[in-house]
């Protein structure tokens, strides 16, 4: 009889975003989430190491994806992100990270428009 291994909660993301901006003006956004995205493929003394993906990272604001990437096979592990948005006003941010097995990471950020 063979057992699943309990899954582990993904971990805590980091996001580094201004908490305020000028009507207009674009920001950068950057985050960081550790995460050992390994393809199973990758051979050890004890055989392939098992299968263990993100697949998507979004992000919304008011409810509407400013931003997503499907990850996969050639995304590094503790994955990366820089991007850029234009703030017209005061707005909530979330970002969801989702792997192959259902699990999910959340961070919300508030930037201060005016």
């Amino acid at each position: 009889m063979t057992t699943t291994p309990a899954l582990v909660p993904l971990a805590q993301p980091r996001i580094r975003i201004p908490r305020s901006a000028k009507p207009g003006e674009v920001i950068e956004i950057r985050t960081l989430i550790e995460h050992p995205m390994e393809s199973g493929i990758r051979g050890r003394q004890e055989g392939a190491a098992p299968r263990d993906m993100l697949t998507r990272l979004v992000v919304r604001m008011g409810g509407e994806t400013v931003f997503a990437a499907d990850l996969g096979n050639g995304t590094a592990a503790n994955p990366y992100h820089v991007f850029f948005l234009r703030m017209e006003r005061t707005s909530d941010l979330e970002f969801t990270w989702t792997d192959e097995r259902g699990r999910v990471a959340r961070a919300t950020a508030r930037v201060q428009v005016g």
